[in-house]
Formats: structure tokens, C-alpha cells, sequence
């Protein structure tokens, strides 16, 4: 089971990481521990990642990658404090309009960010392949 946060600040603008191992653009996040809560692990996940600290606003999506037999889960975070850092996994940390997230980031990544930007809705329900959305 993994966790990710999709951290949006005030201006709309949301918090990406590069990853070291293989440089996509992903929303921070990884995998909970094994005792860990959900909200505990996207917490400790965006601020290793970034040196942001968030607070958890809702789930925004649960994403299963079929090829890999993963789960993630996906929160809707904002910002409480800290400032943008690199870490071992990533080697650029940015605020992406969602307008650059569609640009830079692969399909599977880009609407992870998308639901959770739609606003107070229920969370979106997707299944890919580890690279495009696949239907049901």
C-alpha cells in the first residue's frame, strides 16, 4: 500500500517532486510503514521528500496499478510549514500549475494531481497499467 499527498498552496499551485530513480514528476509520496495510519504516512512521506509539512484535508483518489499489483491512496494536503529541500529521492523539488502538471508529468501521475484539484468531491476510483489509465 502506498500513500501520496498532493500538497496545494493558497494560489492554486501544487507540490512535485523528481524522482532520483528514475526522474519522472510524481506527486511526493511511498510506501506505509507497517504500523503506520494513512494520514501518518503521507505526513512523513511529503515532508522526507520536500521539507514541507502538511496537513491532511481528505482522500481525493484511490489508484491501482494492475502490472505491479500496488494500491495508492491519494490526499488532497496543504502546506503548514517548512521550505522546499532536496532529499536521496528526489532531485527537484517544484510548484506546478495544473496547467505544467498535464506537461510535465505522465498520464498514471497528471490525474492523480487533476482529481485531487477537482474540489470537494468524492475520490475518483482509477486502475492503470504503471503508465496509462485503464477503463473500470
Amino acid at each position: 500500500m502506498s500513500v501520496a499527498g498532493v500538497v496545494v498552496r493558497a494560489d492554486g499551485r501544487v507540490l512535485v517532486i523528481q524522482r532520483a530513480d528514475n526522474g519522472t514528476w510524481e506527486p511526493p509520496g511511498g510506501v506505509l510503514e507497517t504500523a503506520e495510519g494513512f494520514e501518518d504516512g503521507v505526513r512523513r512521506e511529503v515532508f522526507e521528500e520536500t521539507g514541507i509539512k502538511v496537513a491532511v484535508e481528505r482522500l481525493s483518489g484511490v489508484y491501482k496499478n494492475v502490472t505491479r499489483g500496488i494500491v495508492a491512496l491519494v490526499f488532497r494536503c496543504v502546506p503548514e510549514s517548512g521550505s522546499e529541500q532536496l532529499s536521496a529521492e528526489s532531485t527537484a523539488v517544484d510548484w506546478l500549475t495544473s496547467e505544467e502538471v498535464s506537461d510535465r508529468m505522465a498520464e498514471v501521475y497528471a490525474v492523480r494531481v487533476l482529481d485531487a484539484l477537482r474540489g470537494d468531491v468524492a475520490p475518483a476510483v482509477r486502475v492503470h497499467d504503471g503508465r496509462r489509465l485503464l477503463g473500470g
